[in-house]
């Protein structure tokens, strides 16, 4: 399952998607996170060495790679110059899967806890003024549109705050999207924005409540959020030491908060997969990407590099097995 954790700047978010991942891996899910945030804190939560990870590679600074690999011998994608963020996979297209290893992904990822980690990096001094963020961002894109993913493994993207996440199609490429909320009009107001936005595109959002203090904190939550509201988390004193450097094992969370994490878990998988709708939105995203921008700077048409038949999906690996 690929999954999206979004919400307002400081509700949580990163905590959330870095419990999720832990508790999953633990279970012994095949699980990959990945920061996507222009804040890189994923790695901090999920209790690696902050620096170490911030010194290793980052997706954004690695995308000509990732073209190149990705693209393998597709005859419509002559070069990676001809390549967008939001290039589909066809015939000839190398598809990636959560586990699998490849100079690409053992290069891009670190192991550790039962989770393959990434990052796409932050701004350094020379992106400052003249670099947009989702152009890093770009790279997770590319990763997701040419993965395969079963039910029982997760991809679990910590995304950028707010409603910055509609700046590109990507969005779309989630199975499910939990947007951490916590009970303050702020928050809801980003929760109703991601509808907003999000309503054309049947976009799966849950909302899991953080920070909830009483009673009052969830009625709140749920008259705003109404049966979105997938769980809430209570105040945490695991949490808090966690965020002091001290991140203990996930099994020592409080039992209310890990049924949260469980029962969000449980949610996505129930909601299921969708590769028709994944690939749908790849060819509409990839489309309106090309007419905007791309074939001024391709100096070629690259919808056609879309083949519309060819529908992503676990089918396609045995025959790329063999």
């Amino acid at each position: 399952m690929k999954l999206a954790f979004v919400g307002k700047g400081g509700s949580g978010k990163t905590t959330m998607a870095s419990l999720f991942a832990r508790r999953a891996a633990s279970l012994g899910h095949d699980v990959m996170a990945i920061d996507a945030d222009i804040n890189q804190h994923l790695a901090a939560a999920l209790g690696r060495d902050a620096e170490a990870a911030a010194m290793g590679p980052v997706l954004g600074e690695r995308l000509a790679d990732i073209k190149d690999f990705l693209r393998g011998d597709n005859p419509l994608i002559r070069s990676p110059e001809k390549m967008l963020k939001t290039t589909p996979p066809g015939p000839g297209s190398r598809l990636v899967t959560v586990g699998e290893s490849n100079p690409l992904l053992d290069g891009l990822f670190t192991d550790a806890d039962g989770i393959r980690f990434a990052a796409t990096g932050g701004f350094v001094d020379d992106d400052l003024g003249v670099a947009c963020y989702h152009s890093k961002v770009g790279a997770v894109e590319l990763l997701l549109n040419h993965m395969i993913d079963g039910t029982d493994e997760f991809v679990i993207v910590d995304m950028v705050a707010g409603a910055e996440a509609f700046a590109s199609g990507m969005f779309t490429r989630f199975d499910h999207t939990f947007l951490v909320c916590e009970p303050t009009l702020r928050s809801v107001g980003v929760y109703k924005q991601y509808v907003g936005y999000a309503e054309d595109y049947d976009v799966n959002i849950a909302v899991i409540g953080n920070k909830i203090d009483d009673e009052d904190d969830v009625d709140f939550l749920r008259e705003h959020v109404g049966d979105a509201l997938a769980g809430w988390c209570s105040r945490s004193r695991y949490v808090k030491a966690a965020e002091r450097g001290r991140v203990g094992p996930i099994e020592e969370l409080e039992e209310s908060n890990l049924a949260v994490l469980d029962a969000a878990r449980e949610r996505a998988v129930a909601a299921g997969k969708d590769w028709a709708k994944f690939t749908r939105q790849a060819h509409e995203f990839h489309r309106k990407a090309a007419e905007s921008w791309g074939n001024e700077r391709a100096g070629v048409d690259l919808a056609e590099q879309i083949v519309p038949d060819f529908v992503l999906g676990e089918h396609l690996l045995e025959p790329q097995a063999a």
